[in-house]
């Protein structure tokens, strides 16, 4: 069957169409990526602004056209932390739902990293051991830990890339004041979710998923993407430390011209290689593999695992589930 994934980041809303069936590699038909910086279109208050809801809209009208005219079965729409901050997500949702027919559902942090980690997990496989698991996104880092399909942690800190970069840097590039500012603040937030990812055992593999991970790697010598996503690629604690030296010292113009950085996201490259630092340096990992799949993917291969393998999706059982249906209630569903 032919599915489509919608996910509305901090940064982007991004349409992943895949052809894939139960117990098979989905694989990736089209792909298109709107850059909205949703994020940034938080009023002082919290809300998201009327021009940020247009937007909103005409991105996930053209979306669910795209998914029409590839043929997709079904197309599963998500939303994650900038949505899930806004203190109008409730309005946004149904207008959103009223104009588009397209249900978006918001996910826990928690379950982005639950997802996320499903998908790294059927990467790797079970010869990989016990994962260690971390994802920086535009508003939030997600953190899992364990041995099975199912995470025996996973949490979720406000400290996206973007989110950081908003809060915290005032100048281009960031003075060393505000860079010794947030290495104490992620510090101080990663410490307690350390100790309970480390008690969950000793990872026998580390691994950093999106375009974060992705964008410093690539800058610290790994494949580029032309390599394809089975090309190995790894990011070392030591070369990221030498690399954060080096980019904390450059404007996010000069940081956009770099190779495998993206324009629109270079502002955001320092925090995100402040977090990446300071994750593994308070989990103790020497170096993480990138993985290619991360919450799309997890979101797909559930979708897959709740199939019954013989029937197409019922769509009016699934509105009538509400959104997404079989995203809803996490641990209920993997348990149940």
């Amino acid at each position: 069957m032919r599915l489509g994934v919608l996910d509305v980041g901090s940064n982007t809303v991004h349409l992943l169409v895949v052809d894939a069936h139960r117990g098979g590699h989905p694989t990736p038909m089209t792909s298109d990526k709107v850059e909205l910086r949703l994020a940034e279109h938080l009023d002082p208050a919290g809300a998201l602004t009327a021009a940020g809801a247009e937007a909103l809209v005409g991105a996930v009208q053209r979306a669910s056209a795209a998914a029409a005219e590839a043929g997709c079965a079904d197309l599963l729409a998500f939303a994650t932390s900038a949505l899930r901050d806004a203190t109008n997500s409730s309005a946004v949702l149904a207008e959103v739902r009223h104009r588009t027919g397209v249900s978006l559902e918001v996910l826990p942090g928690e379950d982005e990293a639950r997802y996320t980690f499903l998908a790294v997990r059927r990467w790797y496989g079970w010869s990989a051991g016990r994962l260690l698991v971390l994802d920086i996104g535009g508003g939030s880092l997600e953190l899992a830990a364990g041995l099975d399909e199912h995470a025996d942690v996973a949490e979720s800190l406000p400290m996206g890339a973007g989110r950081l970069t908003r809060q915290w840097f005032h100048s281009d590039p960031p003075s060393r004041h505000e860079i010794d500012r947030l290495r104490e603040h992620v510090d101080a937030q990663l410490a307690p979710v350390a100790r309970r990812l480390r008690r969950a055992g000793e990872p026998e593999l580390a691994v950093g998923t999106s375009k974060t991970f992705r964008s410093l790697a690539r800058l610290t010598g790994a494949a580029p993407s032309s390599a394809g996503p089975r090309a190995r690629r790894v990011l070392t604690r030591v070369g990221l430390r030498q690399l954060a030296a080096f980019i904390t010292r450059m404007s996010s113009g000069d940081l956009a011209e770099l190779e495998g950085v993206s324009p629109s996201r270079s502002h955001q490259l320092v925090a995100g290689a402040l977090v990446a630092e300071a994750a593994m340096r308070a989990l103790q990992v020497s170096q993480l593999e990138i993985c290619p799949w991360a919450l799309r993917e997890g979101v797909i291969l559930r979708r897959l695992d709740t199939l019954d393998g013989m029937s197409r999706i019922d769509r009016s059982a699934q509105e009538a589930l509400g959104g997404l249906g079989s995203l809803t209630s996490y641990e209920a569903r993997w348990t149940g």
